[in-house]
C-alpha cells in the first residue's frame, strides 16, 4: 500500500535499518532541500514518501500542468533538467541540471497551481516522491514534523523569490542602462527637446 495508507508501525518498521532510507533522510536535509530538518524529522518524512525510478527522456513534470500537481520529487541518485518553454522560442530553454540532494515539484504541491517547469530526467532517476494524500496523513499522525516540513519549504520557497527579486533588479538596471546608451546614440524627437 501506498506509504500514507500503512499504519505508523509499518512505515517505522520500513525505514528502520534501511541503508535506503537513511540516504533519503540524508538527502532531504541536504543544502539543496530542507537541511532545517533533523535527522529523525527527516526519517519519519521518507516514511511516508514512496520510492520512484524513471528512465532518461521521461517527463517527471510538465510545465502549465495543472492536473497533476499533487506531489514533489526528492532526487535520490541521478540528474534533472529543469526547462522553460519562452512564447517566442520553439525549444525549451534549460534553467538548470539538478542531481542528488535536490527538490522538485514543492510549489504546486502546497498552492495546487499549474507546474512552472518542467522537469526531464537527463539520466535515469531513483527518487522519493510525497504525494499531498500522504502530506495530509503526516499532518494529522506527525503535526510537529509536519509543521517543519512545511516552514522549511516556506523558507525553500522564499528563498527563490527573493532570488527571483534579485535577478529582475539587476535585469531591470540592465534595460535602463541600455536605453539611455540607445537615447545617447539614436535620439528622438522627446530626448532631443531636453538636451541643452
Amino acid at each position: 500500500p501506498a506509504p500514507h495508507a500503512r499504519s505508523s508501525a509499518e512505515r517505522q518498521a520500513a525505514v528502520d535499518g534501511s541503508d535506503s532510507a537513511l540516504l533519503a533522510a540524508r538527502l532531504l536535509r541536504a543544502p539543496t532541500a530542507l537541511m532545517q530538518l533533523g535527522e529523525a524529522e527527516a526519517l519519519t518524512v521518507v516514511g511516508f514518501m514512496q520510492p520512484r525510478w524513471f528512465e532518461t527522456g521521461t517527463t517527471i513534470i510538465r510545465q502549465g500542468d495543472s492536473a497533476d500537481t499533487g506531489f514533489m520529487v526528492l532526487v535520490l541518485d541521478g540528474e534533472i533538467t529543469v526547462e522553460t518553454l519562452v512564447a517566442s522560442r520553439t525549444q525549451p530553454r534549460t534553467l538548470t541540471v539538478l542531481g542528488p540532494g535536490s527538490l522538485i515539484g514543492e510549489m504546486a504541491l502546497v498552492d495546487g497551481g499549474a507546474r512552472s517547469a518542467s522537469c526531464v530526467a537527463s539520466s535515469d532517476i531513483k527518487c522519493a516522491v510525497l504525494t499531498r494524500e500522504a502530506l495530509e496523513a503526516l499532518i494529522l499522525e506527525q503535526p510537529a514534523t509536519a509543521a517543519k516540513l512545511m516552514t522549511a519549504v516556506a523558507q525553500r520557497l522564499a528563498e527563490r523569490l527573493r532570488e527571483s527579486d534579485h535577478k529582475l533588479e539587476v535585469y531591470s538596471k540592465l534595460v535602463r542602462t541600455m536605453q539611455q546608451e540607445i537615447d545617447t546614440l539614436m535620439p528622438t524627437p522627446d530626448t532631443r527637446k531636453k538636451a541643452p
